[in-house]
């Protein structure tokens, strides 16, 4: 994952660019080997029954890992949504060109868990108040961001951003900055290389940290 350093990130990455100045992209999907690393379920595919949530939280690396081993959680994978690149590769992403964050696709059984432990993981897991960064990894792509499937989604994520900004508060940290949408924008799927990365290199690189303020969600939506 690049970093402030390696990338020489200035401010203008740290803003969304306009759709007119975004890089053009590709019509063709990614090569995808649609087989999760550590379970062997699909990366893609209908999945029906099933309900589905993106999440940015920085490096998409350290996200998907905090996601795929939790019960009820079918699968996830890593890609890049909110932008206008169609099919941007990851070197696009990193131009800050593209508006697209790193997202986690987390496809999840609502009979086995519930959207709100989903947010719990997701707001324990990183600092929400950072705005185009996520400790030193600086730029657009690294926001925090909740990209709902449905209307009951976006008005739990609503109502726990609500929540956990005054824990916040308590703790003295800032304002929320995540971006909360619905309906999700489409999500494109990353490089193989990219998909479930911290399994296939233990020692890889992984930015994600919380806060250590705890968040209580409360019941199922």
């Amino acid at each position: 994952m690049f970093g402030l350093s390696s990338l020489g990130i200035g401010a203008h990455k740290q803003r969304m660019p306009a759709s007119e100045d975004a890089l053009p992209g590709r019509a063709d999907a990614m090569p995808l080997r649609n087989a999760h690393h550590v379970h062997g379920r699909p990366l893609r595919a209908d999945f029906a029954g099933m309900q589905r949530v993106q999440f940015g939280m920085g490096c998409f690396w350290g996200a998907e890992r905090k996601f795929w081993s939790m019960p009820g959680v079918v699968t996830t994978a890593v890609g890049y949504a909110g932008g206008y690149t169609p099919n941007a590769d990851y070197r696009e992403v990193c131009s800050g060109q593209t508006g697209h964050a790193e997202v986690v696709l987390v496809v999840y059984d609502p009979t086995t868990t519930t959207f709100e432990q989903l947010l719990q993981v997701f707001w324990e897991s990183h600092d929400p108040t950072q705005g185009m960064r996520q400790g030193n990894d600086a730029g657009t792509q690294y926001r925090s961001a909740i990209y709902c499937d449905t209307q009951g989604q976006f008005d739990a994520a609503i109502a726990s951003r609500d929540d956990y900004q005054v824990r916040l508060n308590e703790a003295g940290f800032g304002q929320i900055s995540t971006e909360i949408v619905y309906p999700a924008p489409t999500f494109y799927y990353a490089e193989d290389e990219h998909q479930q990365y911290l399994a296939k290199n233990p020692t890889g690189y992984c930015g994600i940290g919380g806060t250590g303020v705890s968040c209580q969600v409360g019941t199922s939506a």
